[in-house]
């Protein structure tokens, strides 16, 4: 082989490699940790696997966890997922040079497909004043996390929001008001973090002809947003063809919106393990394969001790040390 030809060759394979690398550098290893602040308050501790307790952010990043995801609520009970909540736990993150992602619900507590209530101060509010509200809250916690050095990458305007959020007025049933709504969050996210990518997100993400109607609807109606995210909970028994149609999907998001996409939140109940790891493994790659448009996958609170707060999709174990469900990350 003449020497051209071997340097070529080398170039080539440094170049890929170099891209390979890059990819690897930006990928979001993420999870949603919001429950770390209330389990520690309640007595919960983390464990490495010699049985040291550890930081869980510690824990995370030894796992190579470099992204983690904060909901807030607005006036929440007991001031869990609240701004000085998020800050505390954004700051751990920081510590640990891991990359950061809030997710508003617009909500004094959970909001999704099934539930997308207004918080009680704006519950009287117009579609007008929701607005101003949407605006001034989500502007309010991000100079609030800015001011106390926090970079924020990623903005998830509003959570799981297939049917709208902030019911009424925002449901779906008028994507014109759905839009302001989320235009309101994207414009105050923007004028805090002007290079953050803010997310709408929907639940079910193996359901590509949900996605389409819901995108296509906001789309026409004038919304902005920079990624779409995804929920994905597949039954252990089936992972793989619910892999398959979320992977299907998210390449028709791409093709269809010339957007990037990310899996926000992924779970498996904690006692399939060897499941879990199969199917994490599996995303991941499925992800990656999208290159640029592919920008990470989010475990929905790995942390949680089985049944916490009834949850039991964790990664952690009794014992409180983390499953082989983590080793793709």
């Amino acid at each position: 082989m003449k020497l051209e030809q071997r340097l070529a060759g080398w170039l080539a394979a440094a170049g890929l490699m170099w891209g390979m690398a890059a990819q690897a550098a930006s990928f979001a290893n993420g999870a949603d940790v919001s429950w770390v602040s209330q389990q520690e308050s309640s007595g919960q501790a983390f464990y490495n696997s010699s049985g040291v307790k550890t930081d869980p952010f510690v824990l995370l990043k030894k796992l190579q966890v470099n992204a983690i995801r904060l909901r807030v609520w607005v006036n929440p009970a007991g001031g869990w997922n609240d701004g000085a909540d998020v800050l505390y736990k954004a700051q751990r993150a920081a510590a640990q040079g891991q990359r950061i992602m809030i997710d508003f619900h617009y909500s004094d507590g959970w909001a999704d497909p099934g539930q997308q209530t207004k918080p009680a101060a704006w519950a009287s509010h117009t579609l007008a004043q929701l607005n101003h509200d949407v605006y001034r809250h989500t502007q309010g916690i991000l100079s609030y996390l800015k001011t106390n050095g926090i970079v924020v990458e990623w903005v998830q305007v509003g959570n799981e929001i297939n049917s709208g959020m902030l019911w009424p007025e925002g449901h779906t049933s008028s994507f014109d008001y759905l839009a302001q709504l989320i235009n309101s969050g994207y414009n105050a996210s923007k004028a805090v973090y002007p290079d953050a990518k803010v997310i709408v997100h929907l639940s079910n993400g193996f359901d590509n002809a949900m996605f389409r109607w819901f995108f296509d609807g906001v789309k026409q109606a004038g919304a902005k947003w920079d990624v779409i995210g995804m929920s994905h909970y597949p039954p252990a028994a089936d992972w793989a063809s619910y892999n398959a149609k979320i992977s299907s999907n998210m390449q028709d998001m791409v093709a269809r919106y010339a957007k990037p996409v990310m899996v926000t939140e992924v779970g498996m109940d904690w006692t399939q393990s060897t499941a879990a790891r199969a199917m994490l493994a599996d995303l991941h790659s499925k992800t990656k394969a999208l290159g640029d448009y592919g920008l990470g996958v989010f475990y929905w609170e790995p942390q949680a001790y089985p049944g916490w707060q009834g949850y039991s999709m964790g990664a952690l174990d009794a014992a409180g040390k983390f499953t082989p469900a983590m080793d793709p990350f």
